[in-house]
């Protein structure tokens, strides 16, 4: 199946937007800050690991298995869940998604919901299907609560408002706490810790009122049934032990098979996201338990254009993602474009991979080119996805999707050019005086008529006013001495 929701309409290609981003330089300085602090914390504690690489070898090859055995993986869950007193439905696509959601929410006579920060959620656009319904979501993750009140798009994977400073922030609750709940406090500062506490006070009364959650999910373990959920600030235990029915929408991909393969992820994914060594909520449930927790819960597989992605050969790779970020904070194209550019729910190197599958290649072409193709998002990735490669398979398909590029035309007119010393020469000639015409100070500027493209993004040096064959005949010709 097609994904869908997972590009926001209406936003601009990747090129264009870069370019309005690239204008902003309070962004790129936030930006600038914030991954590298978070890079510098994820080097740090994965030297500690002896067996670090070992962990990332072992990460990729469950991945990989699963991949190949992911229709007895959720049949397995699905049997494991339902016989711990969980319900599991299928979605084939957002629309069908957001549909059962929205109708257990109102199985439950309830208007409102609080939520756990989920990937899954904002790739099927739940919150606003909700909207429509009459039904409130409530974001309790500090970052995603800073985007809502700002009603904004997230940013980033692991902190969704990285483009804002402590005084935005400030601003931003001083004006919008009240319209939501509870206000933020008379002369409140930028501090961190007051931000804090006035996100804290603002949450708890939704906390302790809430009758139903949804969350999304980092794991699920297919032979036992449980689901996992990571996280640092402790609202996703509140909205996973407080409410009566807890609702989880999770991507088909996320599903491990035992509980040994759960446990080389939980020490790769905090050090790549977080940077720390272990996550400080790390919360497991299995089906219900009568007087303890929701006493109802739910579990929706989503497919949205994955089953697509695994028959891809060459892309499936991306579904390997265990949503850390680590390529986002050491890529240089989204240090200094930030994630709105992208488009999508999902920024940075793994989006501008996973995005155009889920969607299609065409709905999302400019992605794939979103990148200097260093590599460095491969040596950071702790399940080793070569995103280098998924983006030069997709960049292809681009090119086969679009027809005969002016670029392919180029390529098969230069392949008759040099194939022929007459026409070389000519070319060459023609060249060089082009170039005499158009250079200033060595290079040339922006290329005339539909060659604009080329020189848009590159630099263009000004062709040699003399050939090598020129210059040999000049100056060689005739000697003893071998060209």
């Amino acid at each position: 199946m097609t994904g869908q929701g997972v590009v926001w309409l209406g936003s601009p290609s990747f090129p264009e937007a870069a370019r309005e981003a690239l204008k902003d330089g309070r962004l790129r300085a936030n930006l600038k800050r914030a991954t590298t602090t978070i890079r510098d914390k994820r080097l740090a504690v994965a030297s500690e690991l002896d067996d670090w690489e070992a962990l990332r070898e072992s990460a990729a090859a469950i991945k990989r298995r699963t991949a190949r055995h992911l229709d007895r993986c959720l049949l397995q869950l699905e049997e494991s869940v339902t016989a711990a007193g969980g319900t599991v439905h299928w979605a084939a696509d957002a629309d069908e998604a957001n549909r059962i959601v929205t109708e257990l929410v109102r199985a439950t006579g309830e208007s409102e919901v609080v939520k756990i920060k989920s990937m899954a959620t904002q790739e099927i656009g739940l919150n606003e299907h909700l909207a429509e319904a009459g039904i409130t979501a409530y974001e309790t993750d500090l970052a995603e609560l800073i985007v809502q009140l700002g009603d904004d798009r997230p940013s980033h994977i692991l902190v969704p408002a990285i483009h804002k400073n402590r005084g935005e922030i400030r601003d931003l609750f001083t004006a919008e706490m009240g319209s939501w709940g509870r206000p933020a406090p008379d002369g409140l500062t930028d501090e961190p810790a007051a931000l804090a506490e006035a996100a804290r006070q603002h949450l708890r009364e939704k906390f302790l009122r809430a009758k139903v959650a949804v969350s999304g999910a980092n794991f699920a373990v297919a032979d036992t049934g449980t689901v996992v959920v990571v996280e640092s600030e402790g609202n996703g235990r509140m909205c996973l032990t407080l409410p009566e029915t807890l609702i989880t929408v999770m991507g088909i991909e996320k599903v491990v098979p035992t509980w040994s393969d759960l446990e080389v992820f939980l020490q790769l994914l905090p050090r790549s996201s977080t940077g720390e060594r272990m996550n400080p909520y790390t919360s497991t449930w299995t089906g219900t338990t009568d007087g303890d927790g929701p006493q109802a819960f739910h579990l929706v597989l989503l497919d949205n254009g994955r089953t697509d992605t695994l028959a891809d050969q060459g892309g499936r790779r991306a579904l390997a993602c265990i949503r850390c970020s680590a390529c986002l904070n050491v890529c240089p194209v989204y240090e200094r474009t930030g994630g709105h550019a992208y488009g999508s729910v999902y920024p940075g190197p793994i989006g501008a991979v996973l995005t155009p599958q889920l969607v299609g290649v065409e709905a999302a072409a400019s992605l794939p080119f979103a990148s200097t193709l260093c590599g460095a998002c491969y040596d950071a990735c702790p399940v080793k996805i070569n995103i280098p490669e998924v983006l030069a398979h997709l960049r292809a398909e681009v090119v086969e999707a679009k027809g005969r590029s002016a670029e392919a035309l180029a390529m098969k007119a230069a392949a008759v050019v040099l194939d022929s010393p007459r026409l070389l020469g000519a070319a060459q000639k023609a060249a060089a005086l082009g170039g005499r015409v158009l250079a200033r100070d060595g290079r040339i500027g922006r290329l005339p008529g539909p060659l604009h493209g080329w020189s848009d993004s590159r630099d263009t040096p000004q062709p040699p006013t003399e050939s090598f064959r020129q210059w040999w005949r000049k100056n060689k010709e005739g000697s003893h001495e071998q060209p």
